[in-house]
């Protein structure tokens, strides 16, 4: 019997970061849990980013994950948005470093391949194939679908990790 492997997967943002918790044991997915982080959009930069912070913090102590996942930022026009999209993702990357996890990162591109099987993908293609993948998934808003896709995707690339590193010992 494989022993299961609890992945965090984060979907940053500043105003609502998502968050996913599955197991996984070989190629079974289990649904644990899902949420969203928010910070008060009318609020300071710093005390925002504290409750980014403090929120994921609860979350890895309630849910004892054993890696995590990070979606990569994406460049847009806004540059002050992207700056502060950057900032949210350098907490949702510190909380887990900080409790000793391997952190992830995985491009967009690389989220949709892995859950809908193509690059290029809208989300609610994305949803729908969370929800066919993990049937008892419940997820309050998109940015919680979204993290689920990322620990998805994360248990998918250390399958194949996985396979690669028997097939070179062997």
């Amino acid at each position: 019997m494989l022993q299961a492997i609890r992945i965090l997967g984060i979907d940053p943002g500043l105003r609502r970061t998502g968050w996913g918790v599955v197991d996984v044991a070989g190629s079974m997915l289990r649904f644990v849990a899902a949420g969203t982080v928010k910070s008060d959009d009318k609020g300071e930069l710093a005390p925002r980013l504290r409750q980014l912070h403090d929120g994921l913090q609860d979350i890895m102590l309630l849910h004892g994950p054993l890696e995590a996942a990070v979606e990569q930022t994406f460049v847009n026009k806004d540059a002050a948005a992207t700056l502060k999209l950057g900032q949210a993702r350098g907490i949702a990357m510190l909380v887990p470093a900080l409790a000793g996890l391997p952190v992830a990162e995985y491009a967009p591109n690389a989220v949709k391949k892995a859950v809908i099987g193509v690059g290029h993908g809208d989300k609610a293609q994305i949803h729908m194939m969370v929800k066919v993948l993990m049937p008892k998934a419940v997820f309050d808003t998109e940015h919680a679908a979204d993290a689920l896709a990322i620990a998805i995707c994360h248990a998918h690339h250390r399958q194949s990790a996985g396979r690669i590193a028997r097939a070179l010992a062997g």
